[in-house]
């Protein structure tokens, strides 16, 4: 009796720390032995081509009358010709309401009107998603993003997130956005407020990720507190569970801050949360007047995007697939609609200057 006990109280165990699994991994060496550049990553299938809609018709010219001139009240893609605008916004009703249809935004009987709040927050997330495309090739390369690339066919995209509420005054109770669990930290004790700290403001403005400093005796401006790398480390850990990746896909473990000797994916995730930062700041957090209150936080901000809500668990959203290039009208400027009179300049990421070594001795150039 007692063997079969304590046989179960063995199973029962493994099948315990079988849960802490919560995906398949695959781990592969890319960097000389003893270095630590294991690459751990989450074994997934990439989305296949028929998971992803295809367009709604063969993609039309890019020539002919221009929009603004056969419609009314066209404002981002009246740049576009007219079979560009129709075909894109079929596109865009599968990709955000396939059930409500185009009366999601739209008033049947007047098309051209703003009455609805959802046209307002549909016409600024085509211009952000325009400049995505059009400025951040640096992130996005030739890939691109449409709206299907975050909202998977819902209306609100499924890994959003707002600001956290403020703690209370004093000592007793607060607990300083620490020790409450939450997804975007991995779940642990780490900060709530990381995402708030890194993915909102300007992206010229930089707020730096660090968690060191960068010389022996730095000066008050280059010291990096314990609070500071807290966060540091929450917003990391909240990029690796979005991409499903380990750290060395960006970075070299003999020495985390060192650009030299890091891989060039970290110079891309180096301009994505720039990116991100910029779709915070400037388009998302634009309509805070405009959503009602059960779309928004309990701040009061509008529900607002991360690294996962584009990628859900891999290193390039839907594997990889370049679903954007059928969609012309998503790559051009920006537009004039509601939008700053300049946008900043390119920014540049820091290069890795030396090769970074991968499996069987080669290396992989820098750039």
């Amino acid at each position: 009796m007692r063997r079969i006990t304590a046989f179960a109280l063995a199973a029962l165990a493994a099948l315990s720390l079988g849960g802490c699994e919560l995906a398949h991994k695959v781990s592969n060496q890319y960097g000389t032995r003893g270095t630590g550049m294991d690459q751990v990553t989450v074994k997934k299938v990439a989305m296949a081509k028929d998971e992803v809609p295809p367009p709604p018709y063969d993609p039309p010219s890019a020539d002919g009358p221009r929009a603004k001139e056969q419609f009314q009240n066209v404002q981002v893609l009246g740049d576009e010709s007219a079979e560009q605008l129709s075909y894109t916004m079929a596109a865009m009703t599968a990709w955000v309401a396939p059930k409500e249809g185009c009366n999601y935004c739209h008033n049947p009987n007047n098309m051209a009107s703003d009455e609805l709040y959802t046209k307002i927050v549909a016409r600024r997330m085509l211009q952000m998603t325009r400049n995505i495309n059009h400025n951040w090739q640096d992130h996005v390369g030739k890939t691109g993003v449409t709206c299907w690339t975050c909202h998977r066919g819902q209306a609100v995209p499924a890994n959003h997130w707002t600001m956290p509420p403020a703690g209370p005054n004093g000592i007793i109770g607060n607990r300083h956005g620490q020790d409450n669990p939450i997804a975007a930290t991995g779940f642990s004790s780490l900060p709530d407020s990381s995402l708030a700290l890194y993915l909102t403001g300007d992206p010229k403005k930089d707020q730096n990720i660090r968690v060191q400093a960068t010389a022996a005796h730095p000066s008050p401006a280059d010291k990096t507190s314990v609070m500071q790398t807290e966060n540091s480390y929450a917003v990391m850990v909240h990029v690796s569970k979005a991409l499903g990746v380990n750290c060395t896909f960006c970075h070299n473990t003999q020495s985390f801050g060192s650009w030299p000797i890091s891989t060039p994916k970290r110079a891309k995730a180096w301009y994505g949360i720039r990116m991100v930062r910029e779709a915070n700041g400037q388009y998302i957090s634009s309509l805070a007047g405009v959503f009602p209150a059960y779309r928004k936080g309990p701040m009061g901000d509008p529900f607002k995007v991360s690294c996962a809500t584009c990628h859900q668990g891999k290193n390039k959203p839907m594997g990889g697939y370049p679903m954007a290039k059928d969609y012309h009208a998503l790559w051009g400027a920006p537009g004039l609609y509601t939008v700053p009179s300049s946008f900043p300049a390119p920014l540049q990421a820091p290069q890795p200057t030396q090769p970074v070594a991968s499996a069987g001795g080669a290396a992989n150039p820098a750039g």
